[in-house]
């Protein structure tokens, strides 16, 4: 089969189209022949090598597919790893049926980032009609989904993104402000929008964007950090400034529900696939490229030139 191979960390040339013996399933495994593969900005951690897991050398990219099984179902899955292949091995306790009415197209971001946007709303920063949320990056991937979701569940919604194409697209979401991402500033910015201190905040920069955002929250706020892409780590708050103020800062990395045996990811599915379905939620492709491609697709999610799902097409 032909598959994208990592045989070093680095830039994107790193990523070669190769001919690969085929996945040889174990245990709970199952073989899924993909049609697509999602690109999510995960993947650029791991060939920078700095992916919160270790990266064992040779490695194929890839999270998240669409593909079907051995018994002709049609799914969606996520891997741990190996999903830029025309086939991949997936656990059969974390792939979904897709309902006739959903789009392979549809389905290629639910899983991995409607999964995560979905339970960074809900589980972790619990999420009301009445709270006030900043969501950055909001016309990306994860940040697309997550304005229709808190819109639709009543939040009022800041969004934060680098263009006014990004900002006017986060309006058209659903979002209630759209404000520059650039961090000089974004305290004041953030505030000014929501007509003073918010309730909860979405944060997947670090370094000084997490200060700031962490700084608008106001008393009793939530603050879920889901990644780094500014590639620092931020210094820990200040433990004064959380107690004065009850703020609760968590972290959150969806393959900790893979395994949850309360099986919180088929319900956030089930809910994602009824709005899909129903038309209330708008999934966005960034992007298909052509598997040999995968590189190119790096280079434009890196240097921000795109908004929403950006995939690969193992047919081409």
């Amino acid at each position: 089969m032909r598959a994208i191979t990592m045989k070093a960390f680095g830039d994107p040339e790193v990523l070669q189209l190769e001919e690969v013996k085929d996945p040889e399933p174990r245990g709970p495994q199952i073989v899924v022949d993909v049609t697509i593969a999602g690109v999510n900005y995960a993947d650029i951690h791991v060939r920078n090598d700095t992916y919160l897991a270790p990266v064992k050398l040779p490695y194929t990219p890839g999270n998240e597919v669409v593909g079907t099984t051995a018994d002709g179902r049609r799914v969606v899955a996520l891997t741990r790893g190996g999903g830029y292949a025309e086939k991949a091995l997936v656990h059969r306790s974390i792939n979904w049926q897709i309902p006739d009415s959903v789009t392979d197209e549809q389905a290629v971001p639910l899983a991995l980032q409607g999964n995560t946007a979905w339970h960074l709303l809900f589980t972790v920063c619990r999420i009301q009609a009445g709270d006030t949320i900043v969501i950055p990056a909001a016309a990306g991937g994860v940040g697309s989904l997550a304005v229709q979701l808190a819109h639709q569940a009543g939040a009022k919604v800041i969004a934060l993104a680098s263009t006014d194409v990004k900002r006017q697209l986060a309006l058209d979401l659903g979002a209630d402000k759209a404000i520059d991402s650039a961090s000089d500033g974004l305290t004041d910015r953030i505030k000014e929008a929501a007509g003073g201190p918010v309730s909860a905040a979405l944060e997947m920069s670090g370094g000084d964007i997490f200060q700031q955002t962490l700084t608008a929250l106001a008393p009793r706020g939530r603050l879920a950090c889901f990644g780094f892409a500014s590639g620092q780590l931020s210094d820990d708050p200040s433990l004064r400034y959380l107690l004065e103020n009850s703020i609760t800062v968590s972290g959150f990395w969806l393959p900790h529900l893979y395994t949850d045996r309360r099986r919180p990811l088929d319900f956030s599915m089930k809910a994602l696939f009824a709005a899909v379905a129903n038309g209330s939620l708008k999934t966005l492709n960034g992007g298909t490229y052509p598997l040999a491609e995968a590189a190119q697709a790096h280079r434009d999610l890196a240097d921000r030139r795109t908004t929403g799902k950006l995939s690969l097409d193992t047919s081409q």
